[in-house]
């Protein structure tokens, strides 16, 4: 493995010199570059996408598949890149068991006939449902996971990417700042004139050689104020002071003062350079991860479409649950708890919230030939009167085709008036709507007092 020591001892120093800068700007010990109002909308909304997309996804999957440890299996399968193995649904497994109960309980008992027509519907139910969750999983939650694994990613490293630039540029801004105050300093220190009467030993200097530097009559008063402070003549074991000459520690001064001025110059104009490459960098950086961000509209606009599409599968899902139920119940015969004298409906109206317990709770009216007794099959509807006792009102809750042309065809929420007469089965009435007449199941109506 080619391991560059080198480069990782840099990233590790750019690291740590950027995690420092991170952590000063969160205490305000450090300037940070802003970003303008309308980007940091677009950051926001990024946010709150992908937050709200992971959250739809993982809640949709609880919808198509309940069971996490399906759910689980499902996610291995995908990562390994394998296809998941068919599933029998709930409904295909009931099915299964009810029909297994069927043969060994006796197929020609009615218990046991009734037992294969629920199997069978509830087979039917199961491949629905197969049918509803592919047709779900390929149009609304694999566009959500295309977004999260790429497109979100691909944001993620430019937002990443264009922090770092931020960092850098930050850096370089305090960088300039710092040169220019060192570069002032150094210029008002070298207008200023220094004492050089100051007769304190500070103001001497290290000498190896006296007579190679200066004599005795260079500074004459300095060197009487030297015998003066040290009258034994004290010398340090190496090296021996020597009081300096004023004009020779002003062009000294002159000298230094100058080069460092220069060096200050040269460290600005570096430190200058340096922040035009950051900003540019940033700049450009900037207008990348802007573009991604305002691709969010069109992600938006994609999960639109998918949304459409799901719901239109969940409806259609739903519509061939209702008409398997309906079918069965016209087999079996078998109407929800609903009696005649009852102002309230049994099941919520089509117009309801909740349109899944609508379509699995509606009632639905037997034919007139598998229900009624055989003396009322011959009933001729036109010899037919109300019976002394009177007549009620009655509003339809759902629509009713009618089997045959002895019972009478129902719109929602008309209004109807309905009898009974003798021998009649309970769970029919007769209903009148004009100058048509017929027989209309209990359970599509409401009662009026």
């Amino acid at each position: 493995m080619d391991f560059n020591m080198k480069k990782l001892a840099s990233d590790a120093g750019i690291f740590f010199t950027r995690a420092v800068q991170f952590t000063e700007e969160k205490f305000g010990q450090a300037e940070k570059t802003e970003l303008d109002a309308h980007f940091e909308n677009l950051l926001a909304r990024a946010d709150s996408t992908k937050n709200w997309t992971e959250r739809i996804l993982r809640q949709t999957e609880v919808l198509l598949q309940p069971n996490p440890s399906a759910r689980v299996e499902e996610f291995l399968y995908e990562k390994l890149d394998r296809k998941v193995p068919s599933r029998v649904t709930n409904g295909e497994l009931l099915a299964q068991y009810m029909a297994e109960a069927a043969s060994e309980l006796g197929p020609t008992t009615p218990y046991g006939k009734t037992l294969i027509k629920v199997a069978e519907a509830e087979k039917r139910l199961g491949a629905a449902e197969r049918d509803f969750i592919h047709t779900a999983s390929i149009n609304f939650l694999t566009p959500l996971r295309n977004f999260l694994e790429g497109d979100w990613k691909t944001i993620s490293k430019e937002r990443r990417l264009l922090q770092n630039r931020r960092l850098d540029l930050d850096a370089c801004k305090a960088r300039l700042k710092k040169a220019k105050a060192a570069e002032a300093k150094a210029t008002c220190e070298g207008d200023t004139v220094p004492d050089f009467q100051e007769t304190r030993p500070r103001n001497y200097i290290l000498s190896a050689s006296a007579s190679a530097t200066l004599d005795d009559t260079s500074c004459p008063l300095s060197w009487a104020k030297w015998k003066e402070e040290y009258p034994g003549g004290w010398r340090p074991p190496c090296f021996f002071l020597l009081p300096l000459n004023p004009s020779v520690t002003r062009a000294r001064g002159c000298l230094s003062l100058q080069k460092d001025r220069k060096l200050w110059n040269d460290e600005v104009d570096k430190a200058e350079q340096e922040l035009r490459v950051a900003q540019t960098e940033f700049d450009r950086q900037a207008e990348v991860t802007r573009l991604l961000l305002e691709g969010i509209s069109s992600t938006h606009v994609n999960h639109l479409r998918c949304l459409h599409e799901f719901v239109e599968s969940q409806t259609t899902y739903y519509a061939q649950c209702y008409r398997h139920m309906l079918d069965l119940q016209k087999q079996l015969g078998r109407f929800p708890g609903t009696f005649v004298g009852t102002t309230e409906p049994a099941s919520p109206p089509l117009s309801s919230s909740s349109p899944t317990t609508a379509a699995a709770t509606m009632p639905v009216g037997p034919s007139v030939a598998g229900l009624a007794p055989p003396g009322e099959a011959a009933l001729r509807l036109e010899e037919v009167s109300p019976p002394a006792s009177g007549t009620r009102k009655a509003r339809v809750l759902y629509d009713y085709e009618a089997a045959d042309s002895s019972e009478l065809a129902l719109l929602a929420d008309e209004l109807i008036t309905v009898y009974s007469l003798p021998g009649m089965d309970p769970d029919w009435l007769i209903g009148e709507r004009g100058n048509k007449k017929g027989k209309v199941p209990v359970t599509y109506l409401e009662l009026l007092s």
